[in-house]
């Protein structure tokens, strides 16, 4: 099913770049006000080559300088291609959000197109057409997939790290360290064997889109564009495929987290139980905010994975409510229609037309509510079961239901478009 292969990554020389200085997040986390700073962090920064660098020249670029960087930093020697194939093992090394040491181990490969349509590579979110369409132009105009794809496999018995340990084992080949503090060691893995392992595995099964949902519409536009200027290419073109990072959802280190809903200028019902039939409440005393992620994992936690939230107006008391009775539905979605909408009364429409924020940090959350922001509900996180159910099925998550960390950082490598693998 899914077609991976082996490529000559285009990369930084790590004898001319401190690759900490260069990496970034990905550019659609990178908030406006931070552009400036990574750009003047140094002047080979990859945020040069996929964010301009006001804001609000974005709508009138067309890109060309960022060909012309890449040009330059290949003739400086600043970037080189290998010389050969391979896929590209990725250990990351972070800190949870409870404290925990974590490790997420992935690779990146070149990755085939599909159409969703074949179900092969799955989406769990729906997209937007104005980031697609900037992307678009980017890759037009650099002829290089300059940020990776974020994809996860099945493997709960984590049957492919065994394959992948001998190459983890003999020692990253770059390493770096991005601003959250998270490590990003590289290993470049040429075995043959490994390397066929790696596409029988994966051949046997669909991924999921974790992160990258509007940078894989975009390979696949290109895709299009590109068969119709060159209708003899073959089914073996550089633009057949895309660059993606692969990780398996079930492995200790793929943490997925919650995003709990703030639902702006809202207070709580006088008669909020009455109005969830079903549903049993618990009222948990808290102090300061910093209190509230131990009395979510106490009170909160041990609920999943049946429909569940804690309600948060500031007050000091979270009001955490459960219903035993699901129908199979997915905790988010049951949290959605009948809290979301059924008590506040914001449907889809009012959702989608931002009736509603997202909050990654319970503390911040928190925060917000005893300044008066409104009323925040708290969830727990999907589970991978939960995301390749939905996937499966053919079905899409509500919006912002899932937060994988660490993200993966623009700049460890690049794949250009261009023949030779």
């Amino acid at each position: 099913m899914t077609d991976v292969r082996p490529f000559r990554a285009l990369r930084y020389d790590p004898e001319r770049v401190d690759l900490s200085s260069v990496i970034v997040p990905p550019y659609d986390v990178i908030a406006a006000e931070e552009r400036e700073a990574y750009w003047e962090r140094d002047p080979h920064c990859a945020i040069r080559l996929i964010l301009t660098r006001d804001a609000g020249a974005e709508k009138d670029a067309d890109y060309r300088d960022v060909a012309r960087l890449l040009a330059e930093w290949r003739a400086a020697g600043v970037l080189v291609r290998d010389d050969t194939p391979a896929i590209y093992g990725l250990r990351q090394r972070f800190t949870a959000p409870d404290g925990a040491e974590l490790v997420r181990e992935a690779f990146f490969a070149a990755l085939h197109v599909e159409d969703y349509a074949r179900r092969i590579v799955l989406p769990h979110e729906r997209t937007m057409t104005g980031p697609k369409a900037d992307r678009l132009k980017l890759l037009r105009a650099a002829g290089a997939n300059l940020s990776s794809i974020f994809l996860l496999y099945e493997d709960p018995d984590d049957k492919l790290a065994a394959t992948l340990a001998p190459a983890f084992a003999a020692g990253p080949t770059w390493r770096a360290r991005d601003a959250a503090g998270a490590e990003h060691a590289l290993t470049r893995i040429d075995d043959p064997s490994v390397v066929g392992t790696v596409r029988h595995f994966l051949a046997e099964r669909p991924v999921v889109i974790a992160d990258g949902h509007h940078r894989y519409e975009t390979a696949l536009a290109h895709r299009d564009v590109c068969r119709g200027e060159q209708p003899d290419a073959g089914a073996e073109a550089p633009f057949e495929f895309t660059l993606g990072c692969f990780a398996n959802a079930y492995a200790p280190g793929s943490l997925l987290l919650p995003i709990h809903r703030v639902i702006p200028g809202a207070t709580l019902p006088p008669d909020l139980a009455a109005r969830l039939p079903g549903w049993s409440e618990t009222r948990v005393t808290v102090g300061s905010s910093d209190e509230v992620p131990a009395a979510l994992a106490e009170h909160l936690a041990p609920l999943a994975p049946a429909p569940s939230f804690a309600a948060d107006d500031g007050s000091g008391v979270l009001r955490v409510f459960a219903r035993a009775e699901s129908d199979g539905d997915l905790a988010i979605r049951v949290v959605h229609r009948e809290v979301v909408d059924g008590v506040f009364g914001l449907d889809e429409d009012a959702v989608a037309g931002g009736a509603i924020r997202y909050a990654k940090d319970t503390r911040e959350a928190a925060r917000d509510a005893r300044a008066g922001a409104g009323v925040v509900l708290y969830v727990n996180p999907l589970s991978p079961d939960d995301v390749f159910r939905v996937t499966a099925a053919g079905e899409i998550l509500p919006q912002k239901s899932t937060f994988f960390v660490p993200k993966l950082p623009t700049g460890l490598v690049f794949r250009p478009l261009e023949a030779g693998a």
